[in-house]
């Protein structure tokens, strides 16, 4: 057992007691996020004097070394550490001798995972927002094809208003509009360092933390040490945002299974992200839209255990905090595999136009416009409410949609009818007579579709350069 700490027990921990306080088979997901920590800590030892240069230099190479060795799989972890920092330490010993014993100077494990854990989501902030961009510019491109394609809309899962497949998709877009939001709003409030608080008191060691700081590509250093080793906040916030992420794909697969049925017949989803039965010949299952809907409840749970792992914590570290781990980890592959997966299948389907019109049509979204058009000829409205309900009773006895009926089945009901309905009440005339901003009529599809490109080709995640630049 390789560890940190010892001087001031005399009895070695037990093995089982060793194997449940131990993190190193999940924390070596760290090893980039820890080297990189280390190197800026011990380059700023350096020219603090607190180091001597050569010391701080040897020490620079051979964590640059045991990165690359690692990743070349030509050294490996073992689970013989507690952790990945008492791996990365005693490497750093058995090549360096008494140089690797000064790594840790003025640094604490405290701040050291608290810095590790604020870098691995800062990445995984700007990997999410890059997918959500992806999603977005699929979702923009099925909206410029289908300003025209009529489909029914929804309510309580019932046919209520004809619109457009653009307008539907562009509330999605919206959704994942502020998904990405939610990324920056994160980005921002998470960007300070805390390496350098220490324990939870700070150092007596002339630590210059502004230099660490922006060497990691943080805005500045964090301002209360207590808080730089407890805070967990923006993991919650991260979570958070991945539940909101998975709530809307979840919704959008649930459209997409619906819309797959022979019921609806809307799309066709492409044989690559479709299964089959092993009994049912004839089967074409959605999967890949179905385990996104169900892996949602998987980020959910994470978002909530780590809500009750934080509740009950007094400042400052505690132990319970190593459990922040495991469950984020496994959040976020979840979270970025479903994103990069629906892209993916969204960008193949397929939809029936005809079938989605017809669907329309058949489902009398037309009824409101109907209404409209009796009032405009001086009915009042909650006649004309009435008077339309009758039309659709009628017309669903006769199996038929109001704009198939004659004139003068038409005027049996209300003699206000006249020819100029059947124009009043077409699907398109019922689309695009609706201009205003966020309506589905085509020429304010139109202008929102610009308002959409402008956006994605101007919103850039902030300070994603830093990730490029350590310490090459």
């Amino acid at each position: 057992m390789a560890q940190l700490w010892g001087g001031r027990f005399t009895k070695e921990t037990d093995q089982l007691v060793y194997r449940f306080n131990a993190s190193i088979a999940f924390d070596q997901k760290f090893l980039k996020q820890d080297i990189e920590g280390s190197m800026a800590h011990v380059g700023m030892l350096g020219r603090q004097g607190i180091l001597t240069q050569e010391e701080a230099g040897s020490l620079i190479r051979e964590l640059k070394r045991i990165l690359a060795e690692v990743e070349a799989g030509t050294l490996e972890i073992s689970d013989q550490y507690e952790d990945i920092h008492s791996f990365v330490e005693a490497v750093l010993i058995e090549r360096l001798g008494d140089t690797g014993k000064k790594l840790h100077t003025g640094r604490s494990r405290n701040d050291q995972v608290a810095l590790d854990m604020r870098m691995y989501i800062r990445m995984e902030v700007a990997q999410t927002d890059d997918l959500l961009k992806e999603l977005l510019e699929t979702v923009l491109t099925i909206m410029k094809e289908h300003t025209d394609t009529i489909m029914p809309g929804f309510t309580h899962l019932q046919k209520a208003q004809p619109v457009t497949l653009a307008h539907h998709m562009g509330a999605y877009f919206e959704m994942f509009k502020r998904d990405r939001q939610r990324m920056r709003d994160i980005y921002e409030r998470m960007n300070y360092c805390p390496l350098g608080s220490g324990a939870l008191a700070g150092t007596t060691y002339p630590l210059d933390r502004e230099d660490t700081a922006r060497a990691l590509g943080f805005y500045g250093p964090s301002l209360n040490s207590m808080d730089g080793v407890s805070d967990r906040d923006y993991v919650i916030e991260f979570l958070s945002a991945l539940s909101t992420i998975m709530m809307h794909l979840s919704r959008f697969s649930e459209e997409i299974i619906i819309w797959n049925t022979n019921e609806y017949q809307f799309v066709e989803i492409d044989d690559s992200y479709s299964t089959g039965s092993s009994i049912m010949p004839q089967k074409k299952n959605p999967d890949i839209a179905e385990l996104v809907r169900g892996k949602t409840g998987r980020v959910y749970g994470a978002l909530l255990s780590m809500l009750t792992t934080m509740k009950g914590i007094p400042l400052a570290y505690n132990k319970d905090m190593q459990e922040d781990k495991e469950l984020t980890f496994d959040a976020v592959d979840t979270a970025k595999g479903c994103l990069a997966l629906f892209n993916g299948m969204l960008a193949t389907v397929r939809f029936h136009k005809e079938r989605m019109r017809k669907s329309a049509a058949l489902g009398f979204t037309n009824a409101t416009d109907a209404a409209d058009y009796l009032v405009n000829h001086g009915v009042p409205f909650r006649d004309a409410h009435g008077l339309i309900g009758r039309l659709v009773l009628y017309c669903i006895e006769k199996n038929c949609a109001i704009d198939d009926l004659t004139l003068e089945e038409l005027k049996a009901v209300s003699p206000v009818f006249e020819e100029d309905l059947f124009e009043a009440v077409s699907m398109e005339a019922c689309v695009n007579k609706r201009l205003t901003v966020g309506a589905p009529g085509k020429e304010a599809m139109e202008r929102v579709i610009a308002i959409e490109e402008k956006y994605l080709e101007e919103a850039v995640f902030p300070g994603t350069d830093w990730e490029e630049r350590l310490f090459l």
